[in-house]
C-alpha cells in the first residue's frame, strides 16, 4: 500500500484516498464508526484500543470532521449494502430453501 500525508498529522491516505492513522493499520473510518456507533469518547477508544495514542485517535477525529459529508456518506452506503447483501442471503439460503419444501415457509 502506497500511502502519503494528509496534511493532518498522524493521517496518511492510501491511494485511494482513505485515511489511515500512521504507523497502525487502523482506517479513520474505524475511529469515527467507535464514535458515530458506540458513542465512544477519546479516552474510551484509547482504553479499548492501547495501541492507538489519544494523540491519534483525535488526528482520526479532526480529519473526519474535516471531510465529515464524505465520511457519513460512505457510512451510510455501507450499511445499505450491508442490508442489501442481508436481505439477498436470506432469500435462498440453505435452511430456508429446505424450510420452503417442508411446507414451513412460503
Amino acid at each position: 500500500m502506497n500511502l502519503r500525508p494528509s496534511g493532518t498529522t498522524h493521517i496518511l491516505l492510501d491511494e485511494r484516498g482513505r485515511g489511515w492513522i500512521d504507523d497502525t493499520n487502523v482506517k479513520v473510518i474505524e475511529v469515527v464508526l467507535d464514535k458515530v456507533g458506540y458513542g465512544m469518547s477519546p479516552e474510551e477508544m484509547h482504553t479499548q484500543f492501547p495501541h492507538l495514542s489519544l494523540a491519534q485517535i483525535h488526528a482520526a477525529l479532526s480529519y473526519y470532521y474535516d471531510h465529515q459529508a464524505e465520511y457519513d456518506a460512505e457510512i451510510e452506503w455501507q450499511f445499505r449494502e450491508y442490508q442489501r447483501l442481508h436481505a439477498e442471503s436470506l432469500k435462498d439460503c440453505p435452511i430456508r430453501r429446505k424450510l420452503r419444501e417442508m411446507g414451513k415457509l412460503p
